[in-house]
């Protein structure tokens, strides 16, 4: 037990801190300031949980919000009052569209200095709005047994609503009087003897905080089994259990003998040793007028959120098709509003068992074998393509990372073009590589420093960005005197933002370049050095693979992979329709 007896709002602070090791918290990210004092005096000095300080506070809440995605625990996030707090604001939207838990510790002043223009006062009541799980204002510290008890049970829930039913964002409003400074106050010391703290705490454990579903699918299964032409789409979705996830997908798949669209921000793509039925090249074969039109379905199983391909998109849209959508939460995850029902299961508990003697016992794999013949045929159009292709381009390179990555990697896709060319370029393999995203609401705030919290205490991880997402969190380099862990970060640089080359604005010459594009011209190996990070440019795919086969295992470093985004964005526009060509092969 580790409580601070020295004044009220060290001994306060410090039972939050006791409280929440003992549920299972492991990791505090804490930014600089006064009013905060006492919670970072109590993290910092609890032997169980090791703390993170870092000066930028956006970049502090993705930094923790990535160590959350990885570990799927939550992570403390404490600052000081006024608009420190505002700063966490981007993660906290993030951390709520994707799920991620959070634990968020404002400090604030006291109730008597507030709207009195006191300093570094601002109103922080529910300062985060309607996306936090759960909302709280702490009541003043106090040495009351009764509200010690409340103080802990507080926290309690605070945990379990970063947590269940689904995880997210926990905000916590801590108001403190003077003393911030850990000075003794005498009186405080004696509840040490007069109190047994070790009884306080007896109730408090880590417990799985999963909610384990048995939902039975006999009566789906019955409908499903009953359509010869159904599809599965395997969307965004970040697992905790990957080989669970893709187990139970193919559990489905293999049972309704449905293809499965994989989407590259599941980890389908990277554990093709359990699926035969995964199909990578959707975007690019539904371009096929003629293959489109065979290939709509009867019924669409979506798992987790809608993919990224607004091919896929509309090619839904314009047939209306019977949509079920299997997910744990209770948000609509179907942007298209077709004829959806969602069943509210989480997929990696659902019981799939089935009585064979209820199957069809004439099963036609006329329609799956189409969409297998045909992926096969663009992944081969794709191969050919690449195969020929010396130049560096940017869609070459998720079609090189994932031949050339070690396995196991973790890799973090930023926003913007490095997803959508991962989407269609990203081949299957068996390297159980475990991609993440700050796809929840799709910016690109914070890329460096989420994928600098992923990459936190682990091996073989990898970010790719483009030059613009990398140069909006540049402060997230100012953690490398603490950070643990290896990341390479793979730099296209196109000087400017690409996606806007495929927007129709791209053809307003006049102010296109200063307003959409808004390229910085920076020399990056001069960036990096001003942060004492490693930069590499690359000059050929040679070279890159020997770079990422293997990895470091500790340090940050750049490589930077020099494109054009006019030239690519060309090149992407002529080759997808080539690519959907579907010539005969042998299959």
């Amino acid at each position: 037990m580790h409580l601070d007896f020295r004044n009220i709002n060290t001994l306060w602070s410090s039972i939050i801190a006791e409280t929440l090791s003992r549920l299972g918290l492991t990791t505090a990210v804490i930014c600089p300031g006064s009013r905060s004092t006492p919670l970072t005096l109590a993290f910092a000095n609890h032997p169980h949980i090791e703390t993170i300080p870092v000066l930028d506070e956006r970049s502090a809440a993705f930094l923790a919000l990535g160590i959350a995605k990885r570990t799927h625990l939550p992570v403390a996030l404490i600052c000081t009052s006024g608009t420190a707090g505002a700063n966490f604001y981007p993660a906290v939207i993030e951390g709520k569209e994707s799920q991620v838990p959070l634990l968020i510790f404002t400090a604030d002043r006291p109730p008597e200095l507030r709207n009195c223009h006191a300093g570094q006062t601002i109103d922080q009541v529910k300062l985060y709005g309607n996306y936090p799980n759960w909302y709280t204002e702490l009541s003043l510290p106090s040495v009351e047994m009764k509200l010690l008890s409340y103080l802990r049970q507080t926290i309690i829930t605070a945990w379990n609503h970063a947590l269940v039913p689904y995880q997210g964002i926990v905000h916590l409003n801590c108001p403190f009087r003077e003393p911030l400074a850990p000075i003794i106050e005498p009186n405080i010391a004696n509840l040490y003897a007069n109190i047994n703290f070790d009884n306080f705490f007896v109730n408090i454990y880590q417990g799985n905080q999963e909610i384990a579903s048995t939902d039975y699918l006999y009566n789906y299964l019955n409908h499903w089994l009953s359509q010869e032409k159904g599809i599965i789409i395997a969307g965004v979705f970040n697992s905790k259990h990957p080989s669970r996830y893709c187990k139970q997908i193919f559990r489905l798949s293999t049972l309704l003998n449905y293809p499965v669209l994989g989407e590259v921000l599941s980890p389908l793509r990277n554990y093709v040793q359990d699926f035969p039925n995964l199909i990578n090249t959707y975007d690019i074969l539904l371009r096929n007028n003629e293959v489109a039109a065979q290939l709509v379905p009867d019924v669409v199983i979506q798992i987790g959120e809608f993919p990224t391909s607004k091919q896929l998109r509309q090619w839904l849209i314009n047939h209306q098709v019977k949509h079920w959508v299997i997910d744990s939460r209770s948000d609509s995850l179907d942007p298209l509003h077709n004829h959806t029902y969602h069943i509210r299961a989480d997929i990696h508990h659902l019981n799939m068992e089935y009585d064979e003697k209820y199957k069809p016992q004439k099963v036609d794999l006329s329609y799956l074998n189409q969409w297998k013949k045909v992926n096969k045929i663009v992944n081969h159009n794709i191969t050919a393509n690449f195969d020929q292709t010396q130049d560096l381009i940017e869609a070459k390179l998720p079609f090189i990372l994932s031949k050339s990555l070690p396995e196991e990697t973790l890799i973090f896709i930023a926003n913007s073009m490095p997803v959508r060319y991962a989407e269609f370029f990203w081949m299957p393999n068996k390297r159980q590589f475990m991609p993440y995203f700050n796809r929840g609401a799709n910016g690109i705030e914070g890329t460096l420093s989420t994928a600098l919290g992923i990459a936190y205490k682990a091996r073989n991880s990898v970010l790719v960005t483009g030059d613009l997402a990398l140069l909006h969190d540049t402060n997230g380099w100012l953690i490398c005197q603490q950070f643990q862990g290896h990341l390479t970060i793979i730099l296209i640089n196109n000087n400017g933002g690409g996606i806007f080359e495929m927007l129709p604005i791209s053809k307003e010459k006049s102010f296109f370049e200063s307003y959409f594009a808004t390229p910085q011209h920076i020399d990056f190996s001069q960036l990096c050095f001003t942060y004492n990070i490693e930069h590499i440019l690359i000059k050929n795919w040679t070279q890159l693979k020997q770079l990422v086969n293997p990895l470091p295992s500790t340090g940050i470093r750049v490589l930077e992979l020099q494109t054009d985004r006019k030239r690519d964005a060309i090149w992407l526009q002529n080759s997808l329709e080539k690519l959907s060509i579907i010539d005969d092969i042998e299959t």
